[in-house]
């Protein structure tokens, strides 16, 4: 062997042993300042409140410096591009629901790539909830499906424009055979307003955020979306219970980093969190005010489950030709 071939190995060598002591080196010192938690929602919705729960936990228990900034726009586009263009230090953090997967299938020109992001953690999960107006005749989703057979389109359906709801609802019509009126929304909010004024028969959301004006008797849940039934709600029958033909669907809240950040620093900041979530405190109010599974996953297997949620869901975008509109 050459003396050049043998000083490239070394350097080699040198360089592999040398990489993982410089992460670590990093990650002691981290942080070395304000920590960003970008949420790309306004205030309100579940993703901001999640995020600041997890944020006051953290400065407890670490005394860190945690600051959450919203950046809306463009279905959570414009705040992901925010994460995603940061540098890849471990001090920007990018809090996201389940839609965040679907923004490349939607948008083929996002300013950031998809790999620019890596996934670090499922926070938890949810089902969503399919209510009626009060005076509307239906109980039970089942019922919905016998009306819109003998009725194709009549029966009209608020969702969140561009988000898993909008393509449930697509997947539920082509696999039982019924045709709804879906109409899309820009945000919850204007999606309440129509629902609770009897604009739409029914309406699709989370649960968290549906379970309100079911109490209050402005709102009837005739189904859940999740694989058993809600605590929130444990009288009411799951699609699958109604013999209706789906998948159990959940909407979901994750964590992601700017793609490059030192493993060592991913570890510190995913155990720091799932320390926080499994405070007793923090865990109570994900359950009573989101209705949340805590999930906690592994970045292995949040990434798993982003790409086969991203492929499922982009198949059922394209072969219904939806629009996030």
């Amino acid at each position: 062997m050459g003396v050049r071939r043998r000083a490239v190995l070394a350097g080699s060598v040198a360089a592999s042993l040398g990489a993982p002591a410089i992460a670590v080196a990093q990650s002691t010192s981290w942080p070395t300042g304000a920590i960003r938690f970008v949420v790309p929602f306004p205030p309100g919705g579940s993703t901001d409140p999640i995020t600041r729960i997890i944020q006051a936990k953290l400065t407890e228990l670490y005394g860190w410096n945690v600051v959450v900034e919203n950046k809306p726009g463009g279905s959570g586009v414009v705040g992901a591009a925010v994460a995603a263009k940061a540098p890849p230090d471990g001090h920007t953090w990018l809090f996201v629901f389940d839609n965040h997967i679907l923004n490349p299938v939607w948008n083929a020109t996002l300013p950031y790539r998809d790999e620019e992001l890596m996934p670090v953690m499922q926070i938890g999960r949810s089902a969503q909830g399919i209510a009626a107006y009060p005076t509307r005749p239906y109980d039970r989703f089942a019922e919905v499906i016998t009306a819109a057979r003998a009725a194709p389109g009549k029966i009209s359906v608020g969702a969140l424009a561009a988000s898993l709801a909008q393509i449930f609802l697509a997947f539920l019509q082509k696999e039982n055979g019924f045709v709804l009126n879906v109409i899309p929304y820009k945000g919850g909010g204007p999606l309440f307003q129509d629902a609770l004024a009897g604009v739409t028969d029914l309406s699709v959301s989370s649960l968290a955020n549906m379970m309100p004006h079911v109490r209050a008797g402005k709102l009837k849940l005739a189904g859940v979306t999740g694989a058993t039934r809600s605590r929130l709600a444990p009288d009411v029958a799951t699609l699958g219970e109604q013999g209706v033909k789906a998948l159990p669907s959940y909407s979901w809240w994750g964590v992601y980093a700017p793609s490059g950040t030192p493993a060592p620093i991913v570890e510190r900041m995913h155990a720091a969190i799932a320390k926080a979530v499994r405070t007793a405190d923090v865990t109570q109010k994900f359950v009573e005010q989101f209705d949340m599974e805590v999930v906690l996953s592994a970045p292995a297997d949040f990434a798993a489950l982003t790409r086969k949620e991203q492929e499922f869901w982009g198949a059922v975008i394209r072969e219904n030709s939806l629009k996030p509109e």
